[in-house]
Formats: structure tokens, sequence, C-alpha cells
């Protein structure tokens, strides 16, 4: 049977893949690539392909819409893993790429949960990579947490109350995903007067990225789903 490598390829920059990742990509006969639709460009997949290593031949491209009906979701995750069988139980080894690291808030979590609920034998080894949260605090050159300091992350759209429990608790809070929530979230910070302390990032490490230490000019913007704010007292 073959082993299932989760491989992180960083935020972005292919750069920031590490070397035990481009020596699996480079090993195994297979990479699964998730993707939201088969119209869709894989993010992943645009990164792996900016390191030139030619990879495309073993490219096998796997649809995971983002989807509010979790039992359209379940679906489209069970024949993501019954692909994925496919190849393990021929004795080769796949990689599943995931953006940042694959076991935060990755694709990779969901698969890999269905896949062992039907095949516990499955072997997993996991790649790390740089995720979203660190790139984004080397880019601002902001440091998430020092000596004895904490440090939360907020993912989504989150109660008004555990915003602030969590801002008040923690020295560093990192709010992911915050196009749903910012304007909102952006009126709790200046009412805590944490506003200046604050500093939004989008896309970090790619041609795209954006750091916003202003804040208060995005209120109102549509802003992007791969975006994330800093906010350190």
């Amino acid at each position: 049977m073959g082993c299932l490598y989760g491989v992180g390829v960083g935020p972005g920059d292919p750069e920031l893949l590490t070397l035990k990742a481009r020596r699996v990509l480079t090993e195994v006969p297979v990479i699964f690539v998730p993707k939201k639709a088969e119209e869709n460009e894989s993010i992943a997949e645009s990164i792996i392909s900016g390191l030139a290593l030619h990879f495309e031949s073993k490219l096998v491209r796997i649809v995971l819409p983002m989807l509010r009906n979790k039992h359209k979701l379940q679906e489209y995750r069970q024949r993501a893993a019954d692909m994925i069988w496919q190849h393990l139980e021929l004795g080769q080894d796949g990689a599943f790429i995931n953006v940042g690291d694959p076991l935060f808030y990755g694709s990779f979590i969901h698969v890999v949960k269905v896949l062992q609920s039907s095949h516990p034998e499955t072997k997993i080894e996991i790649v790390p990579g740089v995720s979203s949260i660190n790139a984004a605090a080397a880019r601002a050159v902001v440091p998430l947490a020092s000596d004895d300091e904490n440090i939360a992350v907020l993912s989504g759209d989150q109660k008004t109350e555990t915003i602030r429990n969590a801002l008040e608790k923690f020295d560093t809070v990192v709010f992911m995903k915050v196009n749903t929530i910012f304007d909102r979230l952006l009126g709790i910070l200046e009412e805590m007067n944490l506003k200046d302390k604050s500093i939004y990032v989008r896309r970090c490490t790619t041609e795209a990225e954006e750091i916003v230490r202003d804040i208060g000019r995005l209120q109102g913007d549509k802003l992007d789903y791969f975006s994330l704010l800093i906010v350190r007292k």
C-alpha cells in the first residue's frame, strides 16, 4: 500500500516550499491537486508550477468546492478520498498539496478524515508548510508572540462576544478570512482602542499581496477571501 503525503506548499511564493516538500513532490508518482471547481485554477498547483520541475504529467485534480450544504460537501470529500485510495491500494505513493500547512485550515484535513474512516490502514505522513499567519507576520514584520505572551487564532464569522473575549485575553489575535466580518470587527477594534494596533494582509507573498496599516480606509470595501488581520497589543 502506498503512503499519502500531506504536503504544505506555503502561502504563495514557491521559494517558501521546504526542501522536503520539493523532494517528496519530485519522488511521488502522483500529486493530488485540490481545486474549487473544474474551471477554476488551483492555487496550490500554481505555487508548485513556479518551481519549473515539470509535474504536469502526474497531477490528479480533485474538485473540492466550498459549499454550505454539508451533505453535498461530504459527497465531494468521499469522491476525493475514493480517488486517492485507488492509487494507494496499487502501492503508489501520493502527495496531496495544500496551500499553507496541510493541518492548518487545510482541505487535506477533511479528505483524510473520510479516507481513514473507510480505510483505517492508510499510511499518512505530513510535510509541514509555511502558514499564511507566519508569512503575513513576516511580510508585515510584526512578532506574533514573545516570551510568555499568548496568541489566539479566530476564523470566519465569530460572535461579537467571542471576538471581544479573545482581544481582552490574548496579547496577539489573528483573524482569518476577515472578508465577511471586517466592518463589524473594525467597529469592535475602534471601541477597544486597538485599531492602530492592527494590520491587514491579503494574499501574502504573492503578486497580489497587500499590507494595510491604516485599516480604517478599508471600511465598506469588498475584501479578499484570502485575507487576515493581525492585532498585536
